[in-house]
């Protein structure tokens, strides 16, 4: 053997001298409530969506071109009044740096959303158009979009504020156990950690896994342990 050769079987013996770090329970897992909470929850989405594209049909098919509203001025003036009270407590939630900002600003990035589209659907065809359009275009979709974008990187930070706690906490628990026996590592390399929390966090939200695996946890077990049984034929015969 060459002298490269004999130092890539050298690392690869040591890789496997190394001890294997357990990965972190999964609380969907090893909870049944959560996981039975998780089931329902897919179970009540799926209905909504299959109710939901049959009423859309319904409504398309019987609803007028036209129709005269009542108690016009109070459903505007409700509404708006809700979305001043979504204003204060976000920016209440931004004095007080609380978590709850996250869920403030997908709310009020919402109620700006529908602001702009039942403002200028009820315009069309009347002199107002042109102000609800540029009402739309200007104020209200922009600050939807920097109110969803704030939630999306608080968000993204907290993820990684959590992975690195978590990481932190086992490299920790490695420590004592090293220092208790005699072996193991030391301190850890705080740098590679940051850099391993932001990388993972850097990724896509909505390709992240919740606190697991994924759908297939949400998924009823029969089911899923028939997709697992037909990865696991595949790889096998592949």
């Amino acid at each position: 053997m060459s002298q490269d050769e004999r130092r890539e079987l050298a690392a690869l013996l040591a890789e496997l001298d190394q001890p294997v770090t357990p990965a972190a329970p999964d609380p969907y897992r090893i909870d049944p409530s959560l996981r039975r909470e998780r089931r329902l929850a897919l179970l009540v989405a799926a209905t909504c969506c299959v109710f939901l594209a049959g009423w859309i049909v319904v409504l398309a098919a019987t609803l007028p071109h036209r129709f005269d509203a009542h108690h016009w001025r109070a459903v505007w003036v409700n509404f708006d009044i809700l979305l001043f009270a979504a204003f204060a407590a976000t920016a209440w939630a931004i004095w007080r740096q609380r978590q709850v900002l996250i869920l403030l600003l997908a709310i009020t990035g919402t109620m700006l959303c529908c602001d702009a589209w039942f403002d200028v659907g009820t315009s069309l065809a009347t002199s107002g158009v042109w102000i609800s359009l540029l009402s739309a275009a200007f104020a209200e979709l922009p600050l939807a979009f920097l109110a969803f974008a704030g939630a999306r990187r608080l968000l993204r930070a907290t993820v990684a504020a959590g992975i690195l706690t978590g990481a932190g906490i086992m490299a920790g628990a490695r420590a004592q156990v090293g220092q208790a026996t005699g072996t193991g590592p030391g301190v850890p390399d705080w740098a590679q950690v940051g850099n391993w929390g932001r990388s993972c966090a850097g990724q896509s939200l909505s390709t992240a896994p919740l606190a697991g695996s994924g759908l297939d946890e949400a998924l009823p077990r029969g089911r899923a342990d028939r997709r697992a049984g037909r990865a696991g034929r595949a790889r096998q015969s592949a």
